[in-house]
């Protein structure tokens, strides 16, 4: 099955009017490709071969990954042309149950969190350091990371706008504001982005997830802890631990839904574990 690279702009077109983030739309359109290399046709019965494929070959989380987005590429396909048969538009590929486990696992902790903040602050990499605590302070996703501003400090939030017409909006602390002004004053920074490379670029999140993994190792962290995303469970267990409100925390995540929220609610196996070990004493 043959798919043109001007379809392939449609539909990139299309995802982004649903408000879909950039790695989202990516994903999808790779899962695309990889369905035109493997599959002959869209009919039901290339679209089971095709999940059985993937059953084969990945683990449940990539499979529905790649699921979401062919059942989004036959959304638009019945959408394009109304003519093609109704059963494109009827079949949508069941995606794959998976237990979710009652922990959160490679999540970092608080002490390896402040330990990272102080031997970044110790050894004068301002620029990592304030990545880091961003990350931790914000809850912002690394793709948001990357859009703060100069002119976003000096407002105390960044609003964010998606093809939708959705804004979601990101909260700084004062104190983080005051210390990161102070650190671009310092370096005649009035306006712009945070973080750019030595070119002049913004930095990419897979630009900020490599060189996380390098510090870890640096400073004695499991590095498995140590990605952007990691900060972002760790903002929200921090803020339901002081403010239990979980709907004010989906509605400062930025979830649509407030059982992708829920995921925050559970502890790593080690927090568990520690738990355990204190309570039972018979």
């Amino acid at each position: 099955m043959s798919i043109s690279q001007e379809e392939m702009d449609l539909f990139r077109q299309f995802l982004r009017k649903k408000g879909l983030s950039e790695n989202t739309v990516t994903s999808y359109l790779g899962a695309v490709r990889q369905f035109c290399l493997i599959a002959s046709d869209t009919s039901p019965e290339s679209l089971n071969d095709y999940r059985q494929y993937l059953i084969s070959a990945y683990r449940p989380a990539t499979i529905n990954a790649r699921i979401y987005g062919i059942n989004k590429y036959l959304q638009y396909l019945a959408l394009q042309d109304g003519s093609r048969p109704g059963r494109i538009q009827a079949f949508q590929i069941p995606t794959v149950k998976h237990q979710q486990p009652s922990y959160l696992n490679n999540v970092i902790s608080n002490e390896d969190y402040e330990k990272l903040k102080n031997a970044l602050r110790r050894e004068g990499k301002w620029f990592w350091y304030f990545i880091v605590h961003f990350l931790g302070s914000t809850g912002a996703r690394v793709s948001e990371l990357i859009q703060i501003k100069a002119e976003h400090l000096q407002l105390g939030y960044m609003d964010l706008y998606s093809k939708g017409g959705k804004v979601r909006r990101i909260y700084f602390p004062d104190f983080l504001c005051r210390e990161a002004l102070e650190w671009l004053g310092k370096r005649g920074v009035c306006s712009g982005f945070l973080f750019l490379t030595r070119t002049g670029r913004p930095i990419t999140p897979r630009g900020i997830n490599s060189q996380l993994k390098v510090l870890a190792r640096r400073f004695q962290i499991d590095p498995n802890t140590v990605y952007a995303h990691s900060f972002r469970h760790l903002y929200a267990k921090n803020f339901l631990k002081k403010f239990n409100d979980i709907t004010l925390l989906a509605d400062l995540l930025g979830h649509e839904s407030i059982e992708t929220t829920k995921i925050y609610l559970m502890q790593s196996s080690q927090e568990q574990k520690s738990l355990l070990d204190r309570i039972v004493t018979w």
